[in-house]
């Protein structure tokens, strides 16, 4: 039998799981890690942080699951994206990762834009240049930190920071690469035009890999500090999403994933290039060879019900505590009380900023409607609602771009949640399924590494060996057609109160 590690560098923390090649989970560990803001709207995370948490949780595994390390046939990669990652000439990092969720490169947006141009950037790189993005990140450090600027010689994602900790190779692979904004996404390599007129040099940027494809192995020291053997191969893997799809088996046209993590997504795949020429929601290179996805992104998903239970549940988590049991499932169980709608009350998710469909940094989390009557279990819905209904503007541009949605399959933290999952089939109007696996990116980037370490043929043979169906909740057309009501106000909320952020922006930097 052989075995395969997955390894998912999150926001939150790192995990870590060991699978055979059926894909049934032998052992997992996760490693947690905090996340800096030094001022509103930025968001910071340590890369050495990122690797003690790789290494330590490697080790836990292999102890925990008592697996002979020469029988771990291949190490995939996963991690959240577009964090912008710099190395000096002495392979140190200059300062803390900026991350995905950090929004203060809005004025190098506009710069970017500029420079390469509005309709070229999106011919090439498929996206409007945005915060999120890494291109933007560099940008900033370019234009506010000149000094650190002029010592980078290496800039990596957040997972191929750990790919270099662990093999030593300056390495990355096309999903993740899509995410940076200086990939040819339709012709998957370097767009020597966008980082010639970004003034980037080629050489900063790791090898593009495909996702499968081996970009090099454990070293001598790497194994020392993690118990995997040297010369184990390590795969591209891909970014998180990329990757939590490819362990949900999002690899064929008609099934989109919907996943509530620490950002929400809602991801369809393709067999083409397909472009939003309005830039509203992503196109990225697919894990699969010769396949794309497009992706819409809300910021603030699983982080607002995380802001709201470390701020305001603290009964809950005490609770929790002594009965041993997740938090959430305490949350849900209040939230359930409450009627769908909770009786007039809205959250709008945007405590992060927005992507999907709005592109606006500026955008900040409402609760709208509150009265005299609502309780902290009518917010606790209201916020699990409010982001169903920022998936649903996600999934209404895939449909209104001709993509093909037969099937939505539910994953993240999110997908756990019962409730949750029933929303997301009563907002949507359509059945929801979650699959036998819930370690999606691990499972996908452990897949992976099966199909280059030779465990599988291809990627469509993994899936539909370790991929299978769970359980299906249907949609409830009473229910539907009740939130139809509520999303057509959500969605109002944002126009009226889209000068308002900017001008509450203004007044706080005064």
């Amino acid at each position: 039998m052989s075995f395969l590690l997955g390894i998912d560098v999150g926001t939150s923390g790192t995990k870590t799981v060991l699978f055979d090649e059926n894909g049934n989970v032998l052992a997992s560990a996760l490693g947690e890690y905090p996340l800096y803001q030094p001022e509103n709207g930025w968001a910071e995370q340590d890369p050495e942080d990122w690797w003690k948490a790789v290494c330590n949780t490697i080790a836990e595994v292999i102890k925990k699951s008592g697996v002979k390390a020469e029988n771990i046939k291949g190490v995939g990669l996963s991690g959240q994206m577009h964090g912008a990652v710099l190395l000096d000439k002495n392979n140190q990092v200059l300062r803390r990762a900026i991350i995905w969720c950090d929004q203060r490169s809005y004025r190098e947006c506009e710069q970017i834009t500029e420079l390469v141009g509005k309709d070229k950037l999106i011919e090439i790189t498929a996206n409007p240049a945005l915060t999120g993005f890494t291109a933007s990140k560099v940008m900033w450090v370019k234009n506010n930190q000149p000094e650190m600027y002029e010592k980078i010689n290496k800039i990596l994602l957040p997972k191929d920071y750990i790919r270099f900790k662990l093999t030593g190779e300056f390495a990355t692979e096309v999903s993740d690469a899509s995410g940076m904004q200086y990939l040819d996404i339709p012709k998957r390599k370097w767009s020597d035009y966008v980082l010639e007129k970004l003034e980037v040099r080629k050489e900063w940027l790791g090898t593009v890999y495909e996702s499968q494809e081996i970009t090099g192995v454990i070293s001598k020291q790497a194994s020392e500090l993690t118990g995997l053997k040297e010369g184990t191969p390590v795969v591209g893997g891909g970014g998180d999403q990329a990757a939590g799809a490819i362990g949900n088996g999002i690899v064929s046209k008609g099934i989109i994933s919907s996943t509530i993590g620490t950002s929400g997504v809602v991801f369809a795949f393709s067999d083409k290039v397909i472009i939003d020429p309005l830039g509203r929601v992503h196109t990225f290179c697919h894990a699969v060879p010769g396949a794309w996805h497009v992706m819409g992104v809300t910021q603030g998903a699983g982080l607002s019900l995380k802001w709201f239970r470390d701020n305001f549940c603290i009964e809950e988590k005490r609770t929790a505590e002594l009965m041993q049991i997740d938090p959430y499932v305490l949350m849900d169980q209040e939230a359930e009380k409450v009627e769908p709608g909770c009786e007039g009350l809205i959250y709008l998710p945007y405590l992060m900023g927005e992507r999907t469909p709005h592109l606006d940094p500026y955008a900040r989390g409402v609760f709208f409607g509150l009265s005299a009557k609502h309780e902290k279990p009518h917010m606790i819905r209201a916020i699990m609602e409010g982001v169903v209904f920022s998936l649903r503007d996600c999934l209404e541009i895939i449909k209104e771009m001709g993509i093909e949605v037969n099937e939505v399959r539910a994953s993240g933290g999110g997908g756990k949640s019962k409730l949750w999952r029933q929303m997301q089939a009563d907002v949507f109007g359509t059945g929801v399924y979650t699959v036998t696996s819930s370690e999606g990116p691990a499972l996908g980037v452990a897949l992976l590494a099966g199909v280059g370490a030779g465990v599988y043929k291809d990627i469509q043979e993994a899936c539909n060996l370790c991929v299978k169906h769970k359980s299906k909740q249907e949609a409830n057309k009473e229910l539907y057609h009740k939130y139809n009501s509520y999303y057509e106000l959500y969605r109002n909320l944002y126009t009226a109160l889209k000068q308002s952020f900017r001008e509450l922006d203004k007044v706080q930097k005064v």
